[in-house]
């Protein structure tokens, strides 16, 4: 993880951590280093969420693009996936996508994709952080990375076109028709707002709408994934049979089921997991997963008989283990969910089209589809520091964790973890109780406390 970029892009608040000047520059680089590897100008796609920064980071990356050579193809509102989508399939040599995922308005991010619509490779962007930090450092001087002039100057590009052909692609992999089912989608007042309810009502469902009304600041605001409560509350007063909940740049995708209960990430590869198996379509007979996923799900698995694999928080981890593997899904609890045959990030619309999918073909509820699986209390607690690597190491710290491991043995697990988009440390408690999950969450927590406030 670098001083800029953690595991999903630059993210932080908007002209405060993540400034139009870094957009710029990013767009500068880009530029640059496109043409020097392709030999001639560069072509690069860019996608927003509806943050009010999105506009400032999108003309500065813009400038920054153009003014060094590339293209830069506007998609405008639109999803991650989208975005990954279209770079890949339109032959592009790069894809921006403007973004703080769940996080509040007031952040922002930027996210990189590869022509292949893959998260950009670390070396590039360790090269891009070096490029930062040296733009930062000739403040006021002539620009190291010379500008381009006269008809090698880019051109912006409204490229709307790319987004209603994503959105089709979407409609194409709906393999029966919703007619009969109410779906709620609950967007986040996000990218989703306008493309989720044209894919379900294409495909026949009786749609309802909530978080659906953005207006720069409100993205993530009480709704969405994050604000799982929303949906579940929509869900029973409407008496529907199924919701979805996304983030602001819906790459993630939550479920609820008709009774209201939630269904997360490490249920929906359960269920469909399960359904590829029991379909002789499970890829090596195996689902990757990351460290945090449920204690339950693995148990599940294991009277399957599917195996799976771990990998590091972060999709893009969760990526390049299915694609080093040949796996055909995985994801994580947070509801990042890939599936390798339709895309290459996490993507909470598809993911809702395959939920429907194995619910429509198992004639099953989804609470039925989600039963067989035990969902282990799990207690989660992020503490603000100002070094994540320091307090990670510290020895009582490490003395802590390792006691709560050996108390716990096989009936729970502790998992001590620095955040890869915030100055924190996230502490996760796995056990049969949430009591017990919640002793060992509280002394961690207390000695990372004092550690950071020099009482240990």
């Amino acid at each position: 993880m670098g001083k800029y970029f953690g595991t999903d892009g630059f993210r932080g608040e908007a002209n405060v951590d993540l400034t139009a000047e870094h957009a710029f520059h990013i767009g500068r680089f880009l530029g640059c280093y496109l043409r020097r590897e392709k030999g001639e100008h560069a072509r690069v796609v860019i996608g927003k969420d509806t943050r009010l920064s999105g506009y400032m980071l999108e003309y500065a990356l813009v400038g920054g693009l153009t003014a060094s050579g590339a293209d830069a193809y506007l998609l405008h509102v639109t999803t991650t996936p989208s975005v990954a989508y279209v770079t890949k399939t339109d032959g592009f040599d790069a894809g921006i996508m403007i973004s703080a995922s769940h996080n509040s308005f007031q952040d922002n991010g930027i996210k990189l994709f590869n022509g292949n619509g893959e998260k950009m490779d670390e070396t590039t962007i360790a090269t891009l952080e070096k490029y930062l930090d040296e733009m930062a450092e000739r403040e006021g001087k002539t620009p190291q990375t010379p500008y381009v002039t006269g008809d090698k100057i880019g051109v912006a590009v409204d490229y709307v076109a790319g987004r209603n052909r994503y959105v089709g692609y979407l409609i194409s992999l709906g393999a029966h028709s919703f007619k009969g089912i109410k779906v709620g989608l609950d967007c986040a007042n996000g990218s989703a707002w306008h493309i989720a309810k044209t894919v379900f009502d294409a495909l026949g469902a009786t749609t309802y709408l909530t978080g659906a009304s953005p207006n720069g600041t409100n993205v993530n605001a009480g709704v969405g994934s994050t604000h799982i409560e929303h949906l579940q509350n929509f869900v029973k007063e409407r008496g529907l049979d199924i919701g979805f909940a996304y983030d602001g740049d819906a790459d993630r995708c939550l479920c609820v089921d008709e009774t209201g209960r939630l269904v997360d990430g490490d249920q929906i590869l359960y269920l469909y997991g399960r359904y590829l198996y029991e379909r002789g379509k499970l890829l090596h007979n195996t689902v990757v997963t990351t460290v945090m996923s449920n204690f339950g799900l693995y148990k599940a698995f294991d009277e399957l008989g599917i195996r799976y694999e771990k990998t590091p928080v972060g999709d893009k981890y969760v990526y390049e283990r299915m694609s080093s593997g040949g796996f055909s899904i995985g994801g994580e609890q947070s509801g990042h969910i890939i599936f390798s045959k339709y895309a290459t990030t996490g993507d909470g619309i598809l993911t809702s089209l395959k939920v429907m999918q194995a619910m429509i073909e198992k004639k099953s509820a989804l609470s039925q589809l989600v039963a067989p699986m035990q969902v282990y209390p799990q207690v989660l607690q992020n503490v603000r520091v100002a070094d994540k690597e320091k307090i990670r190491a510290d020895k009582d710290v490490r003395a802590v964790v390792e006691g709560a491991a050996t108390a716990l043995g096989d009936s729970g697990r502790v998992l001590v973890r620095e955040s890869g988009t915030e100055s924190v440390i996230r502490i996760m408690v796995e056990a049969e109780s949430a009591e017990i999950c919640q002793k060992w969450v509280k002394e961690i927590a207390k000695v990372i406390a004092d550690k950071e406030r020099g009482d240990g």
